[in-house]
């Protein structure tokens, strides 16, 4: 038996790593005890991230609780991992620090299913976001087991971490090779191992009083747990990749991101990433730049060049100007030497020897709850675009299904608000937008008129203001200015509960609370958040209790993503009809006296053709 021994907080610690088959016994035996006792913290480490590529491995499973870890190197073979598959079964109760990963990893490299370990699971990073959900940059500790652990139990907590990385550099290795290269049996290898299995233990009680002391409730956590159970299935099955068309539109990005770079050099802009060349030239021309990044410089990011453009969010025109050439060739030089680098690069690098990619779905990615996809970023994707969307295909013999809330933000602030006006055109099946166009411009509106309300709207949700609503409708500033006093007007709840969502943070240490009990964290200077931060969280709970009841319904296994308001399906082609019908069953509710309502999109094989591709 190897043993290592470390100061945590104020105690010794035992890290110990079996050798021989008396060493495994006594680790089973230890862990039937254990497991007596309360949870057995649990954790792996592997060659890397990308769990479903050739070559991968898993290298060690450890087990502990506050005082004791067992490093055990699943490498090894046999014993080593008869020993640690007994214990997998055995143990009642595991605590995992974001377990949806090494649920992944043991599904896919140990055999052992996750619809076997993930309802013995707690989640401890689950638990932590759902006390603080904000970053180290947004004021918040994070939810990486690390800053957790040296925030509530031992400052010098990352110390073995930054050991670590140093070790790697000693041996020539980067960061990024190290996990597959360091020699199973290094001292630090196997302490960094095992301290994370007593950190993870002993973060857990505090974690728990935590939730206990801000009144989170047990029901959101559990919730939480069969979201992250979900997804983590879903992320299993993959998608199927069409490789061979992802290849030629790779060279096709390559090809237009040098086609409007050669444009953008016209106007002496020799790199479109440069925002000092960009701004410079953009000045020259006659364009009026205000905003500055945080660093001083005028900012020419893609919220300030579209509408230079003329083109929305979703890169369509929006008719208000004559669209600036040098603004249009940067963004279009810039989206394709990103596309081709965060989506055709990354399909291919990471699809598995079955031709599908495994995109990553994190549950909790954002203040509000929202889920992220990672591995591509697929949620970033415009809505009007199907070019990417083209390579992921439904199963064979199977079509894509899309079902989508209709308008979800602005029925959730209806239903929040008390939206009286709101509620009742939603109820009597009228287009919202069109509503309140004629609430606040009369029968007369026009187009324009409506797609300024709408822009407003979606602003009240969103959390934009008059600059954000001008620039993405191309309205005058005074227009802009009209309207939204107009609309404040035609829906007064709207404003009365953003003032009392105001307060009531501010009376809870700026924390707003939402319908579910999740705490929403307001920043001093951005109150006027507390809006977007309910809707939206809202929103995003509405679509889990949609993907519960999609379990319920046995729907699960033909689920593929859910990216913002919308579940995607590979369903068999033959009974497509009869899908779409049970998902908009499931997506279909009531919230607070308002009806939420989907409609499900039947496609071809791809998931582009629900967005125009002929495929």
């Amino acid at each position: 038996m190897q043993t290592y021994r470390h100061r945590v907080a104020d105690d010794i610690v035992e890290i110990r790593i079996p050798q021989t088959d008396q060493d495994l016994r006594e680790f089973m035996s230890w862990a039937q005890r254990a497991s007596l006792r309360g949870p057995i913290a649990l954790d792996t480490e592997t060659t890397g991230l990308d769990i479903f590529t050739d070559g991968y491995r898993l290298r060690t499973v450890q087990f502990g609780d506050r005082d004791t870890a067992w490093v055990i190197h699943w490498e090894r073979g046999g014993r080593f991992r008869e020993a640690a598959l007994f214990v997998l079964r055995m143990a009642r109760r595991f605590l995992i620090h974001n377990a949806s990963f090494d649920w992944l990893v043991l599904d896919r490299h140990a055999g052992f299913p996750l619809e076997e370990l993930a309802p013995k699971t707690t989640d401890t990073k689950i638990k932590s976001t759902l006390i603080d959900p904000r970053q180290p940059q947004e004021g918040g500790i994070g939810n990486g087991l690390k800053p957790l652990s040296a925030w509530y139990i031992d400052p010098t907590a990352v110390d073995t971490q930054a050991d670590l990385t140093a070790v790697f550099r000693s041996l020539g290795m980067t960061k990024e090779t190290g996990w597959a290269g360091i020699d199973l049996q290094h001292p630090t290898y196997n302490l960094y191992a095992g301290l994370d299995c007593i950190y993870t233990a002993r973060l857990d009680p505090f974690l728990t009083e935590g939730l206990s002391h801000f009144g989170v409730r047990e029901a959101l956590v559990q919730y939480e747990h069969e979201i992250a159970r979900m997804c983590a299935i879903m992320q299993r099955a993959g998608i199927v990749l069409d490789a061979e068309y992802i290849e030629v539109l790779r060279e096709r990005l390559r090809e237009e991101e040098a086609k409007y770079a050669f444009v953008a050099a016209r106007y002496g802009v020799e790199s479109v990433n440069s925002g000092k060349q960009v701004s410079e030239a953009l000045l020259a021309m006659g364009e009026e730049l205000t905003e500055l990044t945080d660093g001083g410089a005028l900012k020419v990011d893609k919220a300030v060049l579209l509408p230079l453009a003329d083109l929305d969010r979703d890169w369509q025109r929006i008719g208000a100007r004559t669209p600036n050439p040098l603004a249009d060739a940067a963004l279009r030089a810039k989206r394709a030497g990103s596309w081709a680098t965060t989506y055709a690069d990354t399909f291919l690098d990471t699809v598995d020897s079955n031709g599908r990619i495994h995109a990553g779905i994190h549950t909790l990615a954002a203040r509000t709850g929202r889920m992220s996809i990672t591995k591509p970023a697929l949620q970033t994707l415009p809505s009007s675009d199907w070019m990417i969307r083209r390579a992921m295909l439904a199963d064979e013999g199977h079509v894509m299904v899309s079902t989508d809330f209709t308008a979800v933000e602005m029925r959730v602030l209806a239903g929040l608000a008390d939206v009286k006006r709101m509620k009742q055109a939603i109820a009597n099946g009228d287009d919202l937008h069109d509503f309140t166009a004629g609430l606040v411009y009369g029968e007369g509106f026009t187009k324009r008129h409506r797609k300024l309300c709408k822009g407003i709207g979606f602003g009240k949700v969103y959390g934009g203001g008059l600059t954000t609503i001008q620039r993405q409708t191309g309205a005058p500033v005074d227009e802009v200015r009209s309207a939204l006093g107009a609309y404040d007007r035609v829906y007064p709840e709207i404003k009365r509960a953003s003032v009392r969502w105001q307060r009531e943070a501010r009376a809870n240490g700026m924390v707003a609370i939402s319908a579910t009990g999740r705490r929403l964290p307001l920043d001093r200077d951005r109150t006027y958040a507390v809006i977007n931060y309910r809707v939206q969280s809202t929103a995003r709970d509405v679509l889990g209790q949609a993907m519960m009841n999609m379990e319920a319904a046995g729907l699960l296994d033909v689920l593929k993503l859910p990216i913002h308001d919308e579940v995607l399906a590979s369903v068999p082609a033959r009974e497509a009809a009869d899908y779409a019908r049970e998902f908009e069953r499931c997506m279909t509710m009531d919230l607070f006296g308002v009806r939420i309502d989907a409609a499900a999109e039947i496609g071809g094989r791809s998931w582009g053709s629900l967005y125009g591709a002929d495929y």
